[in-house]
């Protein structure tokens, strides 16, 4: 692992431990903040219900995932997992945050927007760490170089067969030949 991703992966994570840790400290009162939200995901997906109903319970699971995948992001453990975990739950803060801050003056406003935009840049960050492979090939590459190695074997092993087929062909002749005598 590079120094660069020593240093960044905790200091990218650093704001989602505190941001976790403090929706499961405050879940009761943040609970108001996802109703309008959930109240919107009710709308689209009403299959949801079950889940979204508990508006405490999903501020408490938003709050253990922050933290359960900001930890593995900052020790470098299932980091591409975990980066995209935190997009899902970085997203639904920055809308819960975007919709629950006061824009009724010009300093709310500015605060909002200001909020906003800090928001989004960890969303950034958070997916630009989804995508990182450490140096090592992703997914991607190494199906393609599987399934190439593959239809190399395959080609490969079609020749040896089609040889095997003809030894075994002429064996079976000669046999039949000798036996028939002709």
């Amino acid at each position: 692992m590079t120094l660069v991703r020593v240093i960044a992966r905790p200091l990218i994570a650093s704001g989602f431990v505190f941001s976790g840790v403090d929706r499961l400290r405050t879940a009761g009162a943040t609970a108001p903040q996802l109703k309008q939200v959930l109240a919107s995901v009710t709308k689209v997906v009403p299959a949801a219900t079950a889940v979204t109903g508990n508006e405490k319970l999903v501020g408490q699971v938003l709050g253990a995932t922050q933290v359960g995948a900001a930890l593995l992001l900052s020790i470098g453990r299932f980091s591409r997992v975990a980066a995209l975990l935190l997009t899902v739950t970085a997203s639904v803060n920055t809308l819960v945050d975007y919709r629950s801050a006061d824009g009724s003056t010009a300093e709310g406003k500015k605060a909002r927007r200001s909020q906003l935009l800090k928001n989004l840049s960890l969303v950034g960050a958070v997916l630009l760490a989804a995508v990182d492979t450490n140096g090592r090939p992703g997914i991607a590459w190494r199906a393609g170089h599987l399934a190439t190695d593959a239809r190399k074997n395959a080609a490969g092993f079609g020749k040896d067969a089609r040889k095997q087929l003809q030894k075994a062909d002429k064996a079976v002749r000669k046999t039949a030949a000798d036996v028939v005598g002709s």
